[in-house]
């Protein structure tokens, strides 16, 4: 029942952590927007959402396995070297290098807000479907 119950949530809970993650890199670039040669970065939303959703299908986390008693133990957390981490194209270069654009930032900023607060009002409204089916 709990695995059933965690399955239906987990689509919700991928974008929310994917919009959480969003928000942060917007917010660092806002951060940046005077720092010279700062490149700008974004999340490819669409990419990494069903990415997460297919790692969750096929079972959950990924796993490293070595080939020789000599390797160092590995780890699957995603870094600077994330694939769905892109820099951003900036529509007028500065002079400093700093690929920062306040006004695409600010409106990727609230638009992504206005999304997770869509997701966390569809949640909500799904569990409270799932309590009134359950007091009936």
């Amino acid at each position: 029942m709990l695995d059933k119950l965690d399955s239906s949530l987990r689509f919700n809970q991928e974008a929310l952590n994917l919009r959480a993650r969003r928000q942060e890199m917007i917010a660092s670039n806002i951060a940046h927007a005077d720092t010279p040669g700062y490149k700008a970065r974004d999340l490819d939303f669409n990419s990494a959402l069903s990415k997460a959703v297919e790692r969750t299908r096929s079972g959950g986390t990924l796993s490293l396995s070595g080939t020789s008693a000599g390797h160092l133990a590995g780890s699957t957390t995603s870094g600077s070297d994330d694939p769905d981490l892109l820099f951003r194209t900036p529509a007028q270069s500065s002079i400093d290098g700093n690929t920062v654009e306040m006004d695409v930032e600010r409106v990727n900023f609230a638009d992504n807000a206005m999304r997770y607060e869509m997701n966390l009002t569809l949640l909500s409204a799904r569990i409270k479907g799932m309590l009134a089916a359950i007091q009936q």
